[in-house]
């Protein structure tokens, strides 16, 4: 499918919709893909927004259509899923995209920015300002294509095994934090360290960092942080609205061939691979 033609099937029913529609319009052999996220099983928030998708694919297309999940290191790292969807190796991964910033920095806008904008604003510079399409043309360098996968709101700051109550306390403290949150604390001497969910709380609990941050006390009870840094401090200024993606191969939606999709009424001309 041309990604273009993909973003509008997107924009009338969503993520799921845009994955199904040509599936819904034609019949033809069941479609098998695996799915891996960046997140544990434990988490149910990140994880789960993997099994609502595969089950309403599946759902949709009435099974000829299924998404086999798989959670953080069942294929690969978690810190490699979009290395992974754009080699091949897996068809689709749910990730943040901004774990990826040292391939390029924009990575950083399909998830959040230091001081940047809430879960309401990243949606509509998604949806209705181009954002989602420019996201795309840089995702395509990588042999990503990209859908917005739900936003986790405005994150907290972290777990401290001691507490902050100076800048002085942030020199040389080694602290795990995604994206370019840890570019400006590096400023204050933060030494930033990006880790997967589920190598955070061994490290917090040995030693190897000071601090982390994750996404709020649900998730991150989840994942025992207080357990082993009892200092909690809030807000955090670098996610005001943290955007998860699900990200698709390219190789599979360049070869097209012309299909029509009725979706709402309206009607669309889309291409499949």
């Amino acid at each position: 499918m041309k990604r273009r033609t993909f973003l509008q099937a997107a924009g009338l029913g969503g993520a799921a919709a845009a994955i199904t529609s040509p599936a819904i319009a034609q019949s033809g052999p069941t479609i098998n893909w695996r799915l891996q996220s960046s997140y544990p099983k434990s988490l149910e928030t990140l994880f789960g927004a993997c099994t609502f998708i595969s089950e309403a694919v599946a759902e949709m297309t009435e099974g000829r259509f299924k998404i086999q999940t798989f959670a953080a290191g069942e294929i690969v790292p978690a810190l490699q899923v979009a290395d992974a969807v754009g080699n091949g190796t897996v068809e689709m991964g749910q990730t943040g995209s901004y774990f990826y910033i040292g391939k390029d920095m924009g990575f950083a806008f399909g998830t959040a920015i230091p001081w940047g904008m809430n879960s309401r604003q990243q949606s509509a510079w998604m949806y209705r300002a181009g954002g989602l399409e420019i996201m795309n043309e840089m995702y395509a360098k990588y042999g990503i294509f990209a859908l917005p996968g739900g936003n986790t709101g405005t994150q907290m700051g972290g777990w401290f095994r001691k507490e902050i109550k100076s800048k002085e306390d942030l020199s040389g403290l080694k602290m795990r934090i995604g994206g370019l949150g840890g570019n400006v604390l590096q400023k204050l001497g933060v030494v930033p360290q990006q880790l997967g969910a589920g190598d955070i709380y061994p490290a917090l609990e040995k030693g190897v960092i000071d601090a982390a941050e994750f996404v709020g006390p649900y998730d991150d009870e989840k994942l025992g942080l207080a357990k082993v840094a009892p200092y909690y401090h809030y807000p955090a200024f670098w996610e005001g609205g943290a955007e998860l993606s699900f990200e698709i191969s390219e190789v599979l939606i360049t070869r097209p061939s012309s299909v029509t999709v009725s979706v709402g009424g309206a009607t669309t001309a889309l291409a499949t691979a």
